[in-house]
């Protein structure tokens, strides 16, 4: 890794552990607590752990299984000590949000990107972040601005293209977004694009049309672009903690999600709920956002976002 890509990563470390110190006091010094407080490792020590994860937003399923993992650990190493089950918690949680290297595959393939989610989540925001990164990887972007319904959507996704330095199409407040997709997908493969990145409106998951249009653009993209690689990235606010999980699951039923971008992580006392939104949907967390700078979107490394939630100094 060169020097600089160190530097960038170790100060995105910073800013996650700094952005993560809310979450931390809510879940970790719980967790400590229980780890100090307890001589024996028995039932009221697991579940007084258990307690602490669940209302630390890590969600009911995710928990159920550390926990799982956690006994069967102690079990098999004859452990004794409370504190001793410390270590094998954290690599439970790291174990759980482990993201498979192929899930990053799109990035060097041709691909369509949607980022959908409700209104507020920093979907534009993270559209124009996505564009920048992938055009400093050399990729071919071009943006495509679908949210037609929120006046000036297309002026500040125009301002980000500008920022990533990469074309943009649409972006007229009250056009079909269908239409712009259509536009879009045939820009890119008479342009040969890598990368098209999809902006769509910020739908209210009970909007049944909103929900219709979504549709009606993935069957373009599946009809006008059958080759391109698909990626469908739900946009979820990391405040908005159990909230997001349902956001989710709504949009789950109607695309097919592949991917979740987590903004707002800095801001948050829920960051617990990354792990529970990839254990209960079984769709990865791909990238996480803390702050408003084009390079404050980030790959999501598991082992990287346990160490800045425990405090503990990344390894590399």
């Amino acid at each position: 890794m060169s020097d600089e890509r160190n530097v960038e990563k170790k100060g995105f470390f910073t800013r996650l552990r700094d952005g993560l110190a809310k979450t931390r006091n809510n879940i970790v010094h719980g967790i400590d607590s229980v780890f100090s407080g307890f001589s024996a490792i028995d039932d009221d020590f697991y579940e007084e752990l258990e307690e602490i994860l669940i209302m630390g937003d890590i969600g009911v399923s995710a928990t159920a299984d550390i926990i799982e993992r956690l006994k069967k650990q102690v079990k098999e190493q004859h452990i004794k000590e409370p504190q001793e089950c410390k270590r094998l918690l954290i690599e439970g949680i790291k174990e759980q949000m482990h993201v498979d290297e192929t899930a990053y595959d799109f990035e060097d393939r041709q691909s369509v990107i949607m980022l959908i989610g409700v209104n507020g989540v920093g979907k534009t925001t993270s559209v124009g972040k996505l564009a920048g990164k992938l055009k400093s990887r050399g990729r071919k972007v071009l943006i495509a601005a679908a949210d037609t319904f929120r006046a000036a959507a297309g002026e500040q996704l125009a301002e980000w293209a500008k920022r990533a330095d990469v074309p943009m199409i649409g972006g007229k407040e009250g056009a079909d977004p269908a239409s712009v997709v259509f536009d879009a997908v045939s820009a890119a493969k008479a342009r040969g694009v890598d990368v098209l990145l999809i902006d769509t409106a910020g739908r209210l998951h009970n909007k049944k049309n909103l929900m219709e249009e979504l549709r009606k653009m993935n069957r373009i993209i599946d009809r006008e672009f059958p080759d391109a690689h698909r990626e469908n990235l739900i946009v979820l606010d990391g405040t908005t903690g159990q909230n997001a999980l349902v956001q989710a699951r709504e949009f789950g039923e109607v695309a097919q999600l592949t991917g979740i971008v987590l903004t707002k992580l800095d801001g948050t006392a829920k960051g617990g709920i990354a792990v529970a939104i990839q254990s209960e949907l079984n769709v990865p967390v791909k990238y996480i956002g803390v702050g408003e700078s084009i390079d404050d979107l980030q790959k999501f490394d598991a082992d990287e976002f346990v160490n800045a939630l425990f405090d503990i100094e990344s390894a590399e």
